[in-house]
């Protein structure tokens, strides 16, 4: 088996997924991969923007016309190039995260797909499923879940 040549990366912008994105960028780096970064967003009913906008005084983003998926990887992208990776692409897509996820690596032909742990040892992710887990049950390629919690949590 060779080296991987595309890695897809999941981030939400936490702090614990930018981990995640520190990890396969040095995949990436290491390995001369394509790195595609994604975020999955469920966009905001206008009623949230409304109630975003005043709670921030009418900024409801810091940068007019971005998202906060496209703020998301922006940040990922610095990291990334931080960390080595060179030849990296960033998707946003609308949609549940590991559907997004798993459809991303489908389409792209990827051969792995990195993520965090968050999420596999809550309660909510015991009873819901977590993407992690989900992920690895429906990739259409290797998954790395790197542990981006203290403790495993």
């Amino acid at each position: 088996m060779g080296s991987y040549s595309t890695i897809l990366v999941g981030t939400d912008g936490s702090s614990s997924s930018f981990r995640a994105v520190d990890k396969a960028a040095r995949l990436a780096a290491d390995t001369g991969a394509t790195l595609i970064l994604v975020s999955a967003y469920h966009p905001m009913r206008d009623k949230d923007r409304l109630s975003a906008a005043d709670r921030l005084g009418d900024l409801a983003y810091k940068v007019e016309g971005s998202t906060p998926a496209e703020d998301a990887l922006r940040a990922a992208r610095e990291r990334a190039i931080a960390a080595g990776a060179r030849d990296i692409e960033e998707i946003a897509r609308e949609g549940d995260a590991v559907d997004v996820l798993a459809r991303i690596a489908e389409q792209h032909s990827v051969e792995l797909v990195v993520v965090g742990n968050r999420g596999l040892n809550s309660l909510a992710g015991r009873l819901l499923g977590s993407v992690p887990a989900n992920l690895s049950h429906r990739s259409p390629c290797d998954v790395l879940i790197v542990r981006t919690t203290e403790g495993g949590k």
